[in-house]
């Protein structure tokens, strides 16, 4: 039989890499990243990819496999990480997918579901933005689906909010979301594990981190993307940092109220990434403190590995 997916999920900043690159010292594994954001090219500081030391010490696969004006979405991943994981699996090693992107691993063990959760914090600031100005939401869909956008009225807000979720979530939408009803689930004898921290220890943690990234040079990227000709309404450069430093580059913010939002929606989409995770009811959580950190958490993902259905030795 062959060997268990391991998955190694939970909120961002919690440590995932650093456990996985510490079960490296253990087993012979291979990383499958179930990141939304680290699959952007040129894209390094604000998605906090793994590092070029931690890449050397374990191999990880799809990140920069994609441009940030080229949508990257849920089934894409899926497939893509199929293949990844059967490629693992051949050269005799574990495959361990290490993410926080609840839907994209849901779709590689479960199959795609017809309609993602509703996300009220995006939501919030869809409204805001209509509120601001008219007419500016069915513009951003004529852009990501113009079909759909056509079919709705520009004072539609409420299916145009929607829609723009379903995008955000790497969903499809319209008529395209039949297709997600007829995708067959992954058959993987899954060890499906979320690591977590007491939630002032991670936000802190979080807020230094979006300090850490300012000082890094994420103006300096998100200035070279401009350059490049990348679009700020694209998807991938509206996520968190990115949307951010545009406006700081176009004098529209200043540095430390940019630094603000950063460390306040960090922390917002962590306690999202809890709230989706806490439905997914096979997941066994491990408290990286009470573990003794990634060492002490790779030793516990060892142990379970070993114990698990179908390993040998």
């Amino acid at each position: 039989m062959k060997p268990p997916l391991l998955v190694i999920a939970g909120p961002t900043g919690v440590g995932k890499t650093a456990a996985a690159v510490a079960l490296a010292n253990r087993m012979h594994i291979e990383v499958v990243s179930a990141d939304s954001r680290q699959v952007y090219r040129g894209m390094d500081i604000g998605t906090a990819k793994p590092t070029r030391e931690e890449r050397a010490a374990v191999p990880h696969h799809l990140i920069d496999v994609s441009d940030p004006d080229d949508r990257y979405h849920a089934a894409r991943f899926a497939r893509e990480a199929r293949a990844a994981i059967e490629a693992i699996r051949a050269r005799g090693r574990l495959p361990v997918v290490v993410g926080g992107t609840g839907l994209y691993i849901r779709a590689l063990v479960r199959g795609l579901d017809p309609a993602p959760p509703a996300d009220p914090g995006f939501r919030r600031e869809l409204y805001e933005l209509a509120a601001v100005e008219g007419g500016v939401l069915h513009a951003r869909l004529a852009r990501e689906a113009p079909a759909l956008a056509h079919r709705l009225h520009p004072n539609d807000h409420v299916r145009i909010v929607r829609a723009l979720e379903l995008l955000r979530a790497g969903a499809a939408v319209g008529t395209e979301q039949r297709r997600w009803r007829d995708a067959p689930a992954a058959e993987d004898d899954v060890l499906y594990v979320g690591l977590t921290l007491p939630r002032d220890v991670l936000a802190t943690r979080l807020r230094a981190r979006a300090a850490a990234m300012m000082a890094d040079g994420l103006a300096r990227e998100v200035e070279a993307l401009l350059a490049r000709g990348y679009d700020p309404s694209l998807p991938a450069m509206q996520g968190i940092g990115y949307r951010e430093m545009v406006l700081v580059l176009r004098g529209e913010l200043d540095e430390a109220e940019a630094l603000r939002r950063m460390q306040r929606d960090t922390v917002r989409y962590a306690k999202r990434q809890w709230t989706w995770f806490a439905r997914e009811t096979e997941i066994q959580w491990l408290d990286v403190a009470l573990c003794g950190g990634a060492a002490g958490i790779a030793r516990v993902l060892a142990e379970r590995v070993e114990n698990a259905k179908g390993v040998v030795g």
